[in-house]
């Protein structure tokens, strides 16, 4: 499941893990996407704290393109 919500500056994605069978769910992944940036927020269930992860835009568009792709190295042009 997840919910898109646009912002002043931003669209945000969270990604809400409902688990599998017999695997209870993940921690929510908050995917904000930013004209330059892109983050990833997950909370750490070890430590209780938020880790983010800052894709540039490049980057962005290069792990979309590579969801569609088969196994090898690519670069985009």
């Amino acid at each position: 499941m997840f919910s898109v919500e646009h912002t002043f500056d931003a669209t945000v994605v969270t990604l809400v893990d409902e688990g599998e069978r017999d695997t209870p769910p993940g921690e929510d992944v908050i995917v904000s996407l930013f004209e330059e940036c892109v983050t990833l927020v997950q909370l750490d269930p070890r430590s209780g704290e938020p880790v983010t992860i800052t894709l540039t835009a490049g980057q962005a568009r290069d792990l979309a393109a590579a969801l569609d792709l088969p196994e090898g190295v690519y670069r985009r042009r």
